[in-house]
């Protein structure tokens, strides 16, 4: 099939809302029963996995990407790194593929309904609501950011919660691959324009920070039931957040705490470096907030009438013979919209104590939205039809008219175009030739430091934002000089993580959570990485990052007569980390076999602490009796032992009647056997 014919059926895609995928088997394994949602670029579907017979979630990319390579690879990189993370509150991936036209992603089930569709029954959230729905995800986004990924596409549609009161997030990695596809014009804002990051309008940029915008923005939204910026496009809303910043919440919402209003002022900043540097950071900001403020525990509900709970009513039929009728019986699958911008409820008005008891902190049980503060129209005035106008008047008002449509469009075109200018290209140039070209473009500069691997040390690598991006005049651009090839910093215990990941992404390598180990630096900071600090590697190659479990005392356990491997694994479940292993001689110890430690089993050391791993050398004497002289000497010879031959004749094919020491016997290498061979 032609390019030209995939687009076309990608742009029918979406608006026949794949009914025709409905009861089709993707790659003879994952059967598509119902639909749940779509959106823009694909389609959700409750499916079963037919060889392990348990349903799955499919998301149906439209047909256009299955022509585009970049997006396929892309598609199958994000897939594979999301499916790698392990979090409650993170929707799990179990495969990917593509069948035929149609790229998919086989994701977990959650049997409930979206955020969106809660807020849309309920109304804006109590702040111990909106705190049990925004910390088990953003602890999940949390694992993502130490992995090195960034969603890009936080939302209330991708927060789903199910019927068991578990809240999740969804759709990781998408906004990335679609961003990499051919088929994706450079002028398309990718990502939904009410919970955009400045720097993602600005230039397509998007980092940890970035997320921590998006979630900003949300827990906004569930305070308030409404987003901070409207507008009547999407590309009006993107805009204003560059400008303005998001307003504090207990303006539209009375009850909301002085302590909320600053957690989003401070995830919400205009300049990245002013907000939580990642998710875990603004997670524990907020848990911090909710013991300040104790607030109560809270179950989260599902939204009772959810396009999920929807589709599992919904029954194949037998195929139709009239496309696009339904077939006899056949109930009609239900497609939801996708709303923009959560409406508040009127009718009866939202309030607080729809979510269950308030507490101290929380407004009073008989809470109401307060109404947004509009202008009043003007009063309509009656004229007389036969009342004559001078022309003067006229003239005046054409005056004012044409006035106020030359404001509006400078004001237009400044907001739209004339503040933004694009950065140059100052890659190759000499640090102060690069400056002066960005300087003469009206940005301020800053120089910064950027490992790579084809640039000599003192070359401009580049600038951040990159080249060509559309960014407001005066926006700070930083100059990447070559710090040469990469090298891991250097870091120490008791450093903070996210610091620390920061400062390997920013030397070209890539953090990897490796989990707790044990260290005496404190508890969640850094205990170590690994290669080590100075360490040269490759660009993008990648370095795993341990959090401290906090030091605590502990016996070193006793592993005398395991193996290596296994001694080891036990030292360090017990926190304790090898620092060298010694060979020693112990007669009732087998070869390669755990002799014991220094210090030794027993003795209490502090977490992280380390110890010498005691291994024995013992050499095992095979039984060589009855075998010819030349065998056994071969045998013994090879286990690294000194053989001693006493026999009347010297003749190797002499047969060995007994031996010094015996057979099975352990002594240190390098040992003297006698063998005694007849004739």
């Amino acid at each position: 099939m032609s390019l030209v014919a995939v687009i076309a059926r990608g742009e029918n895609f979406v608006k026949a809302g794949g009914h025709h995928l409905i009861g089709q088997i993707l790659e003879g394994r994952y059967r598509i029963d119902a639909p749940i949602a779509r959106g823009g670029m694909s389609m959700v579907f409750r499916g079963v996995d037919t060889r392990l017979d348990r349903p799955v979630a499919i998301k149906v990319m439209d047909p256009k990407f299955a022509a585009d390579p970049q997006f396929l690879s892309r598609f199958e990189f994000e897939a594979r790194a999301v499916a790698k993370l392990k979090h409650p509150s993170l929707v799990a991936v179990y495969d990917q593929g593509v069948d035929g036209e149609y790229p998919f992603l086989i994701m977990e089930l959650v049997e409930g309904g979206t955020l969106r569709e809660l807020l849309r029954e309920r109304g804006p959230m109590p702040p111990h609501a909106a705190r049990a729905v925004a910390e088990p995800v953003l602890a999940a986004i949390g694992v993502a950011h130490a992995a090195g990924l960034v969603h890009r596409d936080i939302k209330p549609e991708n927060v789903l919660i199910s019927d068991a009161g578990e809240v999740k997030i969804a759709d990781f990695g998408l906004v990335r691959a679609v961003a990499a596809a051919n088929t994706t014009s450079a002028s398309v804002i990718l990502g939904t324009a009410a919970y955009l990051s400045p720097e993602q309008v600005t230039s397509g940029t998007a980092d940890s920070r970035s997320d921590v915008y998006s979630f900003g923005v949300l827990i906004f939204e569930l305070l308030t039931g409404r987003v901070p910026f409207t507008g009547d496009t999407s590309l009006s809303v993107a805009y204003q957040r560059i400008e303005n910043d998001v307003p504090s919440p207990s303006q539209f919402i009375a009850g909301v705490p002085p302590e909320f209003d600053d957690l989003i002022a401070r995830a919400t900043a205009r300049e990245p470096a002013h907000r939580f540097a990642d998710a875990n950071e603004m997670v524990a900001a907020l848990h911090q907030i909710s013991v300040a403020l104790n607030l109560p525990s809270y179950r989260v509900p599902t939204p009772q009438e959810s396009a999920e709970h929807l589709s599992a009513s919904y029954r194949i039929g037998a195929p139709d013979q009239h496309a696009g009728q339904p077939a006899a019986g056949r109930q009609e699958p239900y497609t939801p919209q996708s709303p923009q911008h959560t409406k508040v409820v009127t009718a009866p008005r939202p309030r607080y104590a729809d979510y269950g008891p308030s507490d101290d902190y929380g407004p009073p049980a008989d809470y109401e939205p307060q109404p947004s503060h509009l202008p009043q129209p003007s009063p309509y005035q009656e004229f007389d039809s036969e009342r004559s106008r001078s022309r003067r008047t006229t003239l005046v008002w054409v005056a004012v008219v044409a006035l106020l449509t030359l404001i509006v469009g400078v004001g237009g075109w400044w907001l739209g175009v004339g503040r933004f200018s694009a950065v140059p290209p100052i890659a190759g140039l000499e640090q102060e030739r690069a400056v002066a070209a960005l300087q003469s473009a009206g940005f301020s500069t800053e120089i910064r430091q950027k490992a790579s691997d084809t640039i000599p040390a003192g070359g401009v690598v580049g600038s951040d934002p990159p080249a060509g991006s559309k960014i407001t005049k005066s926006t700070t651009v930083a100059v990447l000089v070559s710090s040469g090839k990469p090298r891991v910093p250097e870091v120490k215990p008791g450093d903070v993580v996210s610091k620390v990941n920061q400062l390997i992404r920013d030397a070209g390598l890539q953090p990897v959570d490796s989990g707790e180990t044990g260290s005496s630096a404190p508890k969640g900071s850094l205990a170590k990485i690994d290669p080590a600090p100075g360490t040269v590697l490759p660009m993008n190659a990648q370095v795993k990052v341990y959090r401290s479990n906090g030091a605590q005392p502990v016996k070193v356990p006793d592993v005398r007569g395991r193996a290596t491997a296994d001694a080891t694994k036990m030292l360090t479940d017990a926190g304790i980390t090898v620092r060298e292993t010694r060979m020693q001689y112990d007669k009732n110890v087998e070869g390669d076999k755990v002799i014991g430690t220094d210090p030794a089993a027993g003795t209490t050391v502090q977490s992280g602490d380390s110890v010498t791993l005691l291994v024995s050398n013992a050499v095992k004497i095979p039984t060589v009796v009855g075998q010819n002289v030349a065998d056994a000497r071969a045998k013994l010879q090879s286990l690294g032992l000194q053989v001693t031959v006493r026999q009347l004749t010297p003749s190797d094919s002499s047969l060995v009647i007994s031996q010094n020491p015996g057979g099975l016997s352990k002594v240190e290498p390098g040992t003297t056997v006698t063998l005694v061979a007849l004739p």
